[in-house]
């Protein structure tokens, strides 16, 4: 009796010290923060702002998604940060009181209040500084939640605009930490090189704690997704242009362990949830493979290509993947096409593709519940890669999967609605977990990973 007693106290200890204020979120969040379950509130759109639609600038987009609320699938909130600066990804601190959002073009930073009051966020701090106080890393993308930190990966450099780069730490408050640059031929950093390339390319990264391993991936520079998309297929240089590798790092020290050749421009990494899964996957964008990176049998990392996305020679551009929370399906998302995929990966060496259907003339972001039963898509890529006309649909859509099917519940038409592009997606919600059982999921996760 003694001991649950001295555990329960824990417990509601770790609960008044992160005091997590949402209930839901997508599967490929960071192990670092709470294993959080349940009806998600809303779900916050960082979109890019549009020329000619609305007030043209990037703002964060606020979607009540409860079914309970009267206000359901209508945006309730919308704040506009200043300017088109090519909003792309978000990510939330681990105490998830605030979200992060960058810019591709302006390299600047805005960090988002969203526990105050979660259904109308408020801007709290704009870094303008990034590229000067990381050493010329230009092009955040992936804000990362690591203890108290926030690991930023970058697409490109101040000096030549291509895509070497490099990953930024800052504190939760916004001051900078380091800067560690991606690995390549002229400097390895101890890296072993298991290929031909050693690019120096990044765009996302992820952790696998109980592993001590961080997995970053590979994309390219400002010179090219600044670039409009139908001019970049057709220079040959600039096709040239695109990362090759993914690296395996040392997640305490930073410093990078093994690059692996990945030809075609890997993007998102998403990693098993399973306490003995020891592994991620990846999807390459030119070639639409889809990689697993692995933990072999003798206790080290390789890479392997497992399965096709659609047919490669018609180039569907794979974008986003999802992962669900039991380890059991892989959801892909190609561009070109506008479909999304769902591949049973129980056998993580043999993908195979169980589902398919058509979500727009264009589709790129899908963010899955933990309870694998919504599924969130969004429109848009970049700016200059969108489609054209009457096939630049920009759109929010939640669909209900019930484990054969998705029905649509609802969609929003982003320029009707005069906000813009649609890109990435992050969930929040009202209720604190303060009595609970959240703070033991918290546990439990950490132990797992």
């Amino acid at each position: 009796m003694k001991t649950k007693g001295l555990l329960c106290s824990l417990l509601l200890m770790l609960a008044s010290y992160f005091p997590v204020q949402l209930q839901a979120d997508e599967t490929c969040m960071s192990p670092y923060m709470a294993k959080i379950t349940g009806q998600e509130d809303f779900v916050y759109v960082w979109t890019l702002g549009m020329e000619g639609v609305g007030d043209a600038q990037d703002k964060l987009v606020t979607v009540d998604v409860n079914p309970a609320s009267k206000n359901y699938g209508k945006v309730i909130a919308s704040l506009s940060v200043g300017g088109r600066n090519e909003a792309h990804h978000s990510g939330f601190t681990d105490d998830r009181q605030y979200l992060w959002a960058g810019g591709l073009d302006t390299s600047k930073i805005f960090i988002f209040d969203v526990h105050s009051d979660p259904a109308k966020p408020r801007l709290h701090k704009v870094i303008s500084d990034f590229v000067a106080r990381s050493g010329g890393v230009v092009g955040p993308h992936t804000t990362y939640a690591l203890p108290g930190r926030m690991l930023i990966t970058g697409l490109s450099n101040s000096q030549d605009h291509g895509g070497r780069t490099a990953m930024v730490e800052y504190s939760n408050d916004g001051n900078y930490i380091a800067t560690h640059w991606m690995p390549t031929d002229q400097q390895l950093r101890g890296a072993v090189k298991t290929g031909k390339f050693a690019d120096g390319y990044g765009y996302d990264v992820r952790a696998l704690p109980r592993k001590n391993v961080l997995i970053s991936s590979s994309f390219t520079g400002w010179n090219n997704y600044m670039m409009d998309f139908g001019k970049m297929l057709t220079d040959p240089e600039a096709m040239k242009r695109f990362g090759n590798t993914v690296v395996v790092w040392n997640l305490h020290t930073r410093q990078p362990k093994k690059i692996f050749d990945v030809p075609g421009a890997p993007l998102e990494i998403r990693c098993a949830w399973g306490a003995k899964h020891d592994y991620c996957f990846t999807s390459t964008a030119l070639t639409s493979k889809i990689w697993l990176i692995y933990e072999d049998d003798k206790g080290a990392w390789q890479a392997r290509e497992v399965a096709d996305i659609g047919d490669p020679s018609k180039i569907p551009l794979p974008v986003d993947i999802s992962i669900q929370s039991d380890d059991g399906l892989l959801w892909v998302n190609t561009f070109m096409d506008g479909k999304t995929r769902a591949f049973d990966i129980s056998d993580p060496f043999h993908p195979k593709q169980v589902f398919e259907q058509s979500i727009g003339k264009q589709v790129n972001m899908v963010s899955s519940s933990w309870d694998g039963k919504r599924l969130y898509y969004t429109s848009s890529l970049l700016a200059n890669w969108d489609k054209k006309g009457k096939d630049n649909e920009q759109f929010l859509k939640l669909y209900h999967w019930d484990g054969k099917q998705l029905q649509q519940q609802f969609a929003i038409d982003f320029i009707a609605e005069k906000l813009g592009r649609p890109h990435q997606m992050r969930f929040g919600a009202y209720a604190l977990y303060a009595g609970s059982n959240t703070a033991t999921d918290r546990l439990a996760l950490s132990d797992s990973r």
